[in-house]
């Protein structure tokens, strides 16, 4: 496709992420002076520049890497914003109402780019499209030229026609990957049909092989180990976007942990829209023989001599250095089901020092009838024995949570269940969210009885309590020393909400140093001066000051 984009005279900007692993440009053009040799010169490759928009998930910035790793392969160059693409890829998050509309709001904006460059194409991806609404996909978002399910991504660079610009098109498949034919394949879920990621994970393998993941970070990087969802929520529309869990192989994901550890990545977070099943619907085999259980909560399944991700943990663990310290010094994984917190995995995150002291551990609501609704099928019985667990296993693990509030049906007194939960359980972090009906979804049938002054109501009370427990969290961290991944130069600010009234405020930075943040073990962020050779760095800090959100801190002379 040569009407893309005319040729580009102006210097491109540059990519404000790190250089992806084994990914080159492309070639200079050769330099010279003479300008009686100006119309002898061949024309810059008509290609695109591109800019990825990312909404939502863990999961959805890991595909963008790829995306964006694919871009940069055929021989495209990134732009900056919107403003100087020839090529917007959106990928978006379905999950809650605001993230959608924050990409239907654009719309007009993208016309008016359209009008002004003819050459500009849109394309959107990620959980907004479902194969089941492709019909009304055009008129919801009118300034898109084309729309890839979430298992359609690896096709983005052939579908706009530019796999020829450095790999030839065939039965290779161009750029997708080495793989023939188109990627996206469909089932059925109930009555619908969705997307499946039957062959993600060969084009995930080809991806990484091939180095053409873009990572957003020279220090911590995403590994997606599962794609899709089994589970039952009735308001999440995942299963009907990404549809039924396609685990990677075994060996595939430690072969790129291996490969993250030798490119220097200090951490690596694991991921899945339902992380810890991974593994069910792998073959058994003899080698994982010692692997003896079953799922101990929702839908029964036999777990024997499948991989889990308790052994995933301790091979990736098992990556050791010459001196036999961890390859990779952190590792963490999202987002976890209370079905699948089994005590093979809290065995192994406590038997693992490379695994963060950090779960993310959705409850949702802290009502049994409204979790029956949602169709999460745990009890908050069940739930409380499995923090309970995890808690005598790993001492001063962070817990975080995901709450909805007002969802269908939830009386005033369910609503204070959920909130005496979190007195009870005190999270270090609570995400939470309105209820929004999701179109598609089996809660979208159900009476969306709620007020919408009630849902704010009872969303504000709930995030003023977890900020006075997170508040309360933080502030037992004071005068302790701390390990923290430095991984930011963040700029000065006028004014600090992370300070708590009466604690003072964080020194200027001295001469030489700079304002950086991170990240501890327990995921906590920190901000502290320092140098910006600190960045990419394990750094003991003291803790001086506790905000609900952040701590800040002072470096300790090693």
């Amino acid at each position: 496709m040569t009407d893309l984009a005319p040729p580009h005279r102006r210097p491109l900007p540059m990519l404000d992420l790190s250089a992806p692993i084994g990914v080159a440009g492309p070639p200079a053009a050769p330099v010279s002076g003479d300008v009686r040799l100006d119309e002898y010169r061949p024309e810059a490759r008509a290609l695109p520049r591109f800019f990825v928009w990312t909404l939502g998930c863990q999961m959805n910035r890991s595909d963008s890497e790829e995306m964006a790793g694919r871009l940069l392969a055929a021989g495209c160059q990134p732009a900056s914003d919107l403003e100087t693409a020839d090529l917007v890829v959106i990928n978006t998050c379905a999950i809650r109402e605001q993230a959608e509309q924050k990409v239907i709001g654009r719309q007009g904006q993208l016309r008016r780019l359209k009008d002004t460059n003819p050459s500009l194409r849109v394309v959107l991806t990620g959980c907004s499209v479902r194969e089941s609404d492709r019909a009304g996909l055009g008129k919801r978002y009118p300034a898109v030229d084309l729309f890839l399910r979430p298992d359609e991504e690896p096709e983005l660079v052939d579908r706009l026609g530019l796999a020829s610009a450095q790999a030839a098109i065939g039965q290779t498949g161009g750029l997708t990957g080495g793989l023939t034919g188109r990627i996206g394949a469909t089932t059925v879920v109930g009555r619908t049909t969705v997307g499946v990621a039957d062959r993600l994970a060969g084009t995930r393998a080809v991806a990484v092989a091939g180095g053409v993941v873009a990572r957003g970070s020279a220090i911590s990087a995403w590994l997606p180990i599962v794609y899709g969802c089994d589970k039952t929520c009735t308001y999440c529309i995942v299963p009907f976007s990404r549809g039924p869990e396609r685990s990677r192989p075994f060996d595939e994901i430690v072969t790129e942990a291996r490969a993250l550890a030798a490119a220097g990545y200090r951490e690596i977070t694991l991921l899945g829209q339902n992380v810890n099943s991974y593994g069910h619907d792998l073959a058994p085999e003899p080698r994982f023989g010692h692997v003896a259980t079953e799922r101990w909560a929702g839908r029964r399944l036999d777990l024997g001599s499948r991989p889990d991700l308790a052994e995933l943990i301790r091979a990736i663990d098992g990556l050791r250095t010459a001196d036999g310290a961890p390859a990779i010094p952190r590792l963490r994984f999202v987002t976890s089901h209370p079905w699948d917190l089994s005590d093979r995995l809290i065995a192994a995150m406590a038997e693992c020092p490379s695994v963060c002291e950090h779960l993310h551990l959705p409850v949702q609501s802290g009502d049994d009838a409204v979790l029956r609704r949602m169709g999460r099928q745990y009890t908050i019985e069940h739930y409380l024995e499995r923090l309970a667990r995890i808690r005598e296993a790993v001492p001063e693990i962070a817990i975080s949570t995901d709450v909805i509030v007002g969802f269908c049906g939830e009386t005033e007194a369910q609503f204070e269940a959920t909130l005496r939960l979190l007195e009870r359980v005190r999270y270090d972090q609570v995400f939470a969210a309105a209820y929004s009906p999701r179109p598609g979804t089996p809660a979208s049938r159900l009476p969306d009885d709620v007020p919408a002054t009630d849902k704010r109501r009872r969303l504000n009370a709930l995030l003023a309590l977890q900020e006075a427990i997170g508040h309360e969290r933080n502030r037992a961290w004071l005068g302790r020393q701390i390990e923290v991944l430095v991984d930011a130069v963040t700029p000065a600010r006028s004014h600090d909400h992370d300070v708590a009234p009466g604690e003072g405020s964080a020194a200027a930075p001295s001469a030489g140093s700079v304002r950086l943040s991170g990240r501890t073990r327990h995921h906590k962020l920190v901000h502290l001066a320092g140098e910006p050779s600190l960045v990419g760095r394990l750094a003991k800090i003291r803790v001086d000051h506790a905000g609900p959100y952040a701590l800040r801190g002072s470096l300790v002379a090693s």
